[in-house]
């Protein structure tokens, strides 16, 4: 009994710093609307310098005062991102904002490697709270004791803030309607920008009291970042009542679940989080949102099949890179093999949020059931390279057929959360049923048959199937299941009028996308001649998203572009410098600010300028031309 209550005092206390990040960021979402995924990093940011201010510090005074003098400090930095950098995406799609903000996390893990080396570094203990208390026989350490106090605190705080004060009257108002509150003369940039230096300062303040329980280390920040978003979407976006029970919950799951389901306990948290988006979309403690978003993305102009010429450009493209065996080593054609693998992934997702409007935040799912099929099917079947590759497509479409038929009852930010719940419980199967897939250790030795061992061969069969299967979903896009699947993105109430079936269409387009990413999967895993749960894993699917976002999620194969630009970058980089994330993090940043529209979006812009000039401005009439000059007279 006494080791259960330790274990539950415990997850009370971890609850403590998961409340800080996740009400940070559901006070952040819920006023500015940008999907933060930058929260993460601004938490380790707030455990660096909090143990960079402690060790300086002298006394209890000194070391309390670090807690909080780095919570200050980086909310001053993320007041400064926002003035910067994130005023100017405010109006793009909230999926842009997502992307810069990658971007930032990507540039602030290599910035703390850096800054403070690639080694772990232990804090000091509390001042005051060293030792440990004993409760029912078992010594429960002091500072968790106090952190199960700091929670309900900090709630009480935010809730005089939120109740008690002008400023939370605007900020509840602005989460409600901010148009409404912009009407009313509230000046929203500095509404805003106090929201966001809140919100960051409450994500530092819970790295900076991990301090004295764990090691600080550079890997942080993905780690919190999934967990507060579970606990926003389980309790509810705005809710902070429904954040604090949500981290409650999640941290007793964590800590139960180790000692009762341990060959499940990975998958606990996904699992309760999915059955609460299917019963209640919009959480424990939400409402159903009141204000219309807009969709993943909205055609920048009416899509059209291509002209001849474009097609002959098009069909020139396409012959220069069958052509490039002729000249390329086994290196070049194993990179140019990759890239287009992930050129039919990124096409896959593209085709899901472009046409049905539908973000997804777990398409990896679908790419890692398609390669971890392709391997059972060569490795336990004794199928053909041919022929497990076109067999794993299988277990992508029965995925994406049963994981959809749940996610399109849901829109925005809840979909896409519920896709990564899906993609996260399939990743822990893939991670702890070690029996079955190996583990961590994965499956080797998926290699190609010999007629298809040679990197050239490989790749023609790649540029293949990629031409083929890109072609197909755009054609499918130009088709009138693609247009009913647009209208329901753009005019669901007049699409429902017309009798379209929305869950019907969109449905079919999430089996549809899931197959071609299971596709690219199994292509991937005979290129790398194994498959590991990393497949499946959120850095897979967010790689997917930058890709579609980075070529233009409101064009019709922006995701190609994306997919070209992005892994030759990220390849090269990784190849020339040690901070390939810090430069690549800036190139995304920079190509968010300078193309919001993505680099094909950017392309059709000048395009269209250049087709479509703007029309002279009409000759001056004489007569106000003279009442001009006898006015200036």
């Amino acid at each position: 009994m006494g080791f259960l209550v330790a274990q539950f005092l415990t997850g009370l206390a971890n609850a403590a710093s998961l409340f800080l990040v996740a009400a940070g960021l559901s006070i952040i979402f819920g006023v500015t609307r940008i999907v933060n995924f930058a929260h993460g990093a601004f938490y380790m940011a707030g455990a660096y310098v909090a143990y960079t201010l402690t060790e300086r510090l002298e006394g209890g005074f000194g070391f309390w005062g670090g807690l909080v003098l780095a919570a200050l400090a980086v909310a001053v930095v993320g007041a400064l991102v926002e003035m910067l950098l994130l005023r100017r995406l405010y109006q793009a799609p909230e999926l842009f904002q997502l992307l810069a903000t990658f971007g930032m996390t990507l540039m602030v893990e290599d910035l703390v490697v850096l800054v403070w080396g690639p080694d772990d570094l232990v804090g000091r203990r509390a001042p005051g709270f060293k030792g440990a208390v004993e409760i029912l026989g078992q010594p429960v350490p002091s500072y968790d004791l106090l952190l199960l106090v700091l929670g309900p605190v900090v709630l009480g705080l935010l809730w005089l803030l939120f109740h008690r004060t002008r400023f939370g009257v605007l900020v509840r108002a602005a989460t409600q309607d901010r148009e409404m509150v912009a009407s009313l003369g509230v000046n929203q940039k500095w509404l805003f920008t106090g929201v966001f230096a809140l919100g960051v300062g409450l994500a530092a303040f819970g790295g900076a009291v991990q301090l004295p329980r764990d090691a600080v280390n550079h890997g942080m920040d993905l780690g919190i970042i999934v967990e507060a978003f579970v606990i926003v979407v389980i309790g509810g976006l705005g809710s902070l009542p429904g954040a604090f029970v949500a981290a409650v919950i999640v941290s007793e799951l964590n800590a139960f679940g180790i000692l009762i389901l341990p060959r499940i306990s990975l998958v606990l948290v996904f699992l309760v989080m999915a059955v609460v988006l299917v019963i209640r979309p919009w959480g424990l403690f939400g409402k159903p949102d009141a204000v219309q978003r807009a969709p993943a993305a909205t055609a920048i102009r009416p899509w059209r099949p291509l002209v001849p010429r474009e097609r002959a450009v098009l069909a020139a493209l396409v012959a220069l890179a069958a052509l490039l065996p002729l000249g390329a080593g086994p290196y070049l054609m194993t990179i140019g093999a990759e890239i287009l693998i992930f050129a039919i992934f990124a096409m896959s997702l593209q085709f899901l949020m472009s046409g049905g409007g539908l973000a997804s935040f777990g398409h990896a799912a679908y790419f890692g059931l398609g390669a971890y099929a392709a391997a059972f099917l060569v490795k336990q079947a004794g199928f053909a390279t041919l022929a497990a590759v076109a067999a794993a497509p299988l277990a992508g479409l029965v995925g994406a057929a049963l994981f959809g038929w749940f996610s399109v009852r849901l829109a925005g930010v809840y979909l896409a959360m519920l896709t990564l719940a899906f993609a996260q419980i399939v990743w822990s199967l893939a991670f702890q049923w070690v029996s079955v897939t190996g583990g961590d250790n994965g499956i080797l030795g998926v290699w190609p048959d010999a007629w298809l061992a040679t990197p050239a061969r490989f790749y023609e069969l790649t540029l293949l199937l990629a031409v083929v299967l890109i072609a197909l979903l755009r054609r499918v896009l130009l088709s009138p299941f693609g247009y009913a699947l647009r209208a329901l993105r753009d005019a669901p109430l007049r699409a429902d009028s017309l009798g379209l079936d929305r869950m019907r269409i969109q449905w079919a387009a999430f089996v549809l996308s899931g197959t071609v990413a299971a596709l690219a999967g199994a292509l991937y895993a005979v290129l790398k001649g194994s498959v590991f749960p990393d497949v499946l894993g959120i850095p897979q699917s967010i790689d997917g998203l930058v890709m579609v976002l980075l070529g233009g999620v409101g064009t019709i194969t922006g995701g190609v572009a994306g997919a070209l630009v992005y892994k030759t970058l990220s390849i090269w980089l990784m190849s020339q410098t040690d901070w390939s994330k810090l430069v690549l993090g800036a190139v995304i940043v920079l190509l968010v600010v300078a193309c919001p529209k993505g680099i094909l979006g950017f392309m059709g812009d000048l395009l269209h300028r250049r087709q479509h000039p703007p029309p002279e401005a009409p000759p001056e009439a004489p007569a106000e031309r003279a009442a001009e000059v006898h006015d200036a007279a």
